[in-house]
């Protein structure tokens, strides 16, 4: 059951924004490797980078939910989906742009313990020629579990139709 949303728009600065434990240090250098940037997705103790295909503001949806809802798979517009875990060590989830002054970046309060993250990318080739204006949208859906599983890829947007 969905407990809570929130929708912004972030500055995507450097094709990237951040979910992060309000604790951590929320750093991703060395994450960002070229894998991690093909599948859109870093991570670190605590933190989570999610790829942009713009590095302008980009359309965000947080949906936290009480257990693992249903996989959104159907719909042509997703292009691909993400899945890995974040543990919280406090009760705050951060969501801010790479370079957005992290004490007013918005906090959701969402309880310590492990949680499961889906990241579904879409509208991804709707982007104007010089890739400043577009339809491309991030949605994430978060929820506890007991169980970790790591990085997985649910959808490739480089996969064969």
């Amino acid at each position: 059951m969905l407990i809570s949303e929130f929708q912004s728009e972030l500055f995507a600065d450097y094709f990237q924004f951040n979910i992060q434990d309000e604790v951590v240090s929320g750093d991703l250098s060395k994450a960002w490797t070229e894998e991690a940037v093909e599948r859109l997705l870093a991570i670190n103790q605590g933190t989570i980078g999610i790829g942009t295909v713009r590095d302008m503001d980009v359309q965000i949806y947080l949906k936290i939910f009480d257990s693992e809802p249903e996989l959104m798979i159907d719909s042509n517009a997703i292009n691909h989906i993400n899945e890995c875990d974040l543990e919280m060590s406090s009760d705050n989830l951060v969501i801010a742009g790479s370079t957005d002054y992290f004490p007013e970046a918005k906090r959701i309060k969402i309880g310590k313990g492990l949680f499961r993250v889906r990241v579904y990318y879409s509208n991804l080739e709707k982007l104007s020629d010089d890739r400043l204006d577009g339809e491309d949208s991030y949605e994430i859906h978060l929820w506890p579990t007991d169980k970790r599983t790591g990085i997985k890829i649910l959808k490739n947007k480089n996969a064969s139709a």
